[in-house]
């Protein structure tokens, strides 16, 4: 069942709306049509009670700053581009510095802070938010015609599926900046909740957190979450890796890539609450990011949100992949489909 309300208004006037997504059992997902954000995520724990599982506002108008990304649908290039530039096709693009010179989340301007056109999807517990990013926004090249659709299943599963198309050949890396906290947003330290990524190799940072290069093995360190640990286990140890990044902060290459499959990437439980959460992607990554520089952010239910309450599994391409040719592509060609996936599954493990 779909139903909308209205969220707010924009500073120019502009009417927004918050979609609610409820299948059968009374799970429920919320969704802005400003930033195509996702907003709640209300599903039951191993007592049957909902509860809302990341972190966000209450209002429209904190939506407008979100400096954390709360929810936040990333585009067009999730994650870090140093010095803001790269080469296409011979040609240098120029971005928007807003990290230090580096690119973060494709710039001050993203999509999280558009005005999404929003549709339900017929026959689906889902709607679709589509908008045309004009040739040359926030710097990158082409005209790109962009959907994400967001479904809720009756098995509670989140789908998010993104597609587009650009007139001229462009990078497209898009993502979900949803913070997760299994014991309900605003219950404190998520760090006691368990994680397992499946995924042999992560990849190393520079203190500005631009990748090495290289990835690296997990073998022998605190970043190897190949069997599930509690996410805080080794967060403080003496490893430079998470000295540079405030604790887990980096980007995993996973298991079994195929570009036309989706396969699950990483599994998190709470023993408190006895949610589970199961991601699958058809993307080769995930930015694994244990929530280290969230500090004194009002969100809902007049709860405050502070470091390390929540973690983010953000699907995607290696950090500054644009500039790295043994990374995974993000360049989309012009009149080529962009098409990706990714699964939020929710179950509860007593």
């Amino acid at each position: 069942m779909v139903t909308e309300r209205i969220f707010g208004n924009l500073p120019s006037g502009e009417e927004s709306h918050i979609y609610h997504i409820e299948n059968a059992a009374g799970a429920y997902i919320e969704v802005s049509q400003y930033g195509a954000i996702l907003v709640n995520v209300c599903v039951p724990d191993k007592d049957g009670r909902l509860t809302d599982v990341v972190l966000g506002y209450d209002d429209l108008e904190s939506y407008f700053v979100n400096g954390c990304f709360f929810g936040a649908c990333i585009g067009r290039s999730g994650n870090r581009i140093a010095d803001s530039r790269f080469m296409l096709d011979g040609t240098e693009i120029k971005l928007t510095p807003n990290e230090g010179k580096n690119n973060l989340h494709s710039g001050p301007d993203g999509f999280e802070k558009k005005l999404w056109n929003a549709s339900a999807v017929e026959g689906q517990n889902a709607v679709t938010f589509s908008r045309i990013s004009p040739d040359g926004e926030n710097g990158y090249p082409g005209e790109f015609e962009v959907s994400v659709t967001y479904e809720l299943t009756e098995e509670n599963a989140v789908r998010i599926v993104y597609s587009g198309v650009s007139d001229k050949t462009t990078v497209a890396n898009m993502t979900n900046h949803s913070y997760f906290n299994l014991n309900g947003e605003g219950s404190g330290t998520a760090m006691d909740q368990y994680l397992t990524i499946h995924a042999q190799e992560y990849t190393p940072v520079r203190e500005d957190s631009i990748p090495l290069g290289e990835n690296a093995s997990v073998e022998g360190t605190p970043m190897d979450f190949r069997t599930a640990k509690q996410i805080g286990r080794d967060i403080g140890a003496d490893f430079e890796q998470l000295k540079f990044t405030g604790g887990f902060d980096h980007n995993y290459v996973t298991d079994g890539y195929n570009k036309a499959s989706i396969r699950e990437i990483a599994s998190a439980w709470s023993e408190k609450s006895g949610i589970q959460m199961d991601v699958l992607t058809d993307c080769p990554c995930v930015q694994f990011y244990a929530a280290n520089f969230v500090e004194d952010e009002h969100g809902k239910n007049g709860h405050v949100y502070n470091k390390r309450e929540a973690f983010c599994l953000e699907t995607q391409v290696e950090p500054n992949a644009v500039n790295v040719e043994n990374f995974h592509s993000p360049v989309l060609e012009a009149g080529e489909k962009y098409y990706s996936e990714t699964v939020y599954r929710f179950s509860v493990r007593k």
